[in-house]
């Protein structure tokens, strides 16, 4: 390319300025609400539906229970802020393995890619969470990522392959099983209906 030192300047002037929106950022965001920082822009998010909620609780509960009770590291839930190279995310929730948690300090506000990541769709994010974070986690060595679809009740599950995902399963109905925590396995059922989950607490708490 005959302009590539051009284009590469004008790269290298995009990302400063990237840059200095993202210090920006750091000084207002907040702990009552979600804000993410996604390809230089500020996202500030609006509240979920109940069903995106519900989710999220339910599901967060059975994997937060799980790798407490056999001390497999540290489970994140919704305000956990993910700095990678250039954005920064609060994922619904997140996993990280005893070789990430025990480098975590307990007044610690900004954290390096988790080891499994969950994003439960909404009308706003769904793109991002298909597309920009998709990518993103991935190139940032996240080995699996699910996506919930709450209002269709559905689970996908990706895994890292040679830098990409695949997917591994798409349904709403049998079970799910976590390849980072392979011995996780729950119905799909029970991130969606209460009582369901509650059955798969208690053999979770049991086994």
């Amino acid at each position: 390319m005959p302009d590539a030192a051009i284009f590469a300047q004008k790269l290298k002037s995009a990302l400063k300025e990237e840059q200095k929106k993202r210090r920006h950022f750091y000084e207002i965001v907040e702990e009552k609400g979600k804000t993410e920082f996604i390809n230089g822009e500020i996202i500030f998010h609006s509240p979920v539906k109940l069903q995106h909620n519900r989710a999220t609780t339910l599901l967060a509960k059975l994997l937060d229970t799980f790798v407490v009770k056999h001390k497999l590291g540290l489970v994140g839930v919704e305000k956990l802020l993910v700095s990678l190279t250039r954005n920064d995310y609060e994922p619904d929730i997140c996993f990280f393995g005893n070789e990430k948690a025990k480098t975590l300090k307990r007044r610690q506000m900004q954290f390096p890619a988790p080891d499994f990541v969950i994003e439960v769709l909404s009308d706003s994010t769904e793109k991002n969470d298909r597309e920009t974070k998709f990518q993103d986690y991935a190139a940032h060595g996240v080995e699996e990522y699910w996506i919930i679809d709450a209002e269709k009740e559905t689970i996908e599950q990706y895994f890292l392959q040679d830098e990409q995902y695949e997917l591994l399963l798409k349904s709403n109905s049998g079970e799910i099983t976590s390849v980072v925590l392979t011995e996780f396995k729950i119905p799909i059922r029970s991130v969606f209906d209460e009582s369901e989950n509650l059955s798969t607490l208690e053999k979770l708490i049991a086994k």
